[in-house]
């Protein structure tokens, strides 16, 4: 046998351990390394706890939208809701009331 064949067989024995151990070494990398990875896997959960606390406010905000706007339906009707609406809307007040102007800045709400 010639060296030539001999080497031939060993390099062609040789690559798919190689090929092998390469592309595991990428999936390795990829675990620690990548967008999904272990190091990415703190904030991903400070990310979620994130969106946790916003969804709890949103959904706290959308109740009370819920009870202001079921005050205001046909089937039951909130007269003090009703009169605020009212009020707001034509942007009158009672003879009664105390009103207190702000100026163009100092808005409550």
């Amino acid at each position: 046998m010639s060296i030539g064949r001999v080497m031939k067989r060993r390099v062609k024995d040789a690559v798919p351990p190689l090929l092998f151990m390469l592309l595991t070494a990428y999936f390795l990398w990829s675990a620690m390394q990548g967008d999904r990875g272990l190091r990415e896997y703190p904030r991903r959960q400070q990310d979620l706890q994130a969106a946790q606390a916003d969804l709890t406010r949103a959904r706290a905000e959308q109740a009370a939208w819920d009870r202001r706007v079921d005050a205001l339906r046909r089937t039951h009707l909130d007269r003090d809701a009703l009169d605020e609406r009212s009020r707001a809307m034509l942007n009158l007040s009672d003879p009664t009331e105390i009103i207190i102007p702000y100026g163009n800045g100092q808005r409550l709400f």
